[in-house]
């Protein structure tokens, strides 16, 4: 998948306001989706959110979705292909 397509798949399947953020409580649900459980979420939540939100506003914006992307590789083992 691409970086277009993956940014347009998780706005579509976790932006649940349609606010164009990921705010932390969605990125609970993303979360959950990848099977990795409820007891480690908030664990998780934290560090992905301290690892992709850069400016600290508690949402995954336009200019962080990069950040995400990274992350996305690295620790979901998301294959992304930069188009």
């Amino acid at each position: 998948m691409t970086v277009e397509e993956l940014k347009q798949w998780l706005l579509k399947k976790f932006d649940a306001d349609k606010d164009g953020r990921i705010s932390k409580e969605e990125v609970k649900e993303l979360i959950r989706y990848t099977g990795t459980g409820h007891f480690a979420s908030s664990w998780k939540c934290w560090r992905f959110m301290r690892s992709v939100d850069t400016n600290g506003d508690g949402f995954i914006d336009e200019q962080e979705f990069g950040n995400l992307v990274d992350f996305a590789k690295k620790k979901l083992g998301v294959k992304v292909v930069r188009a």
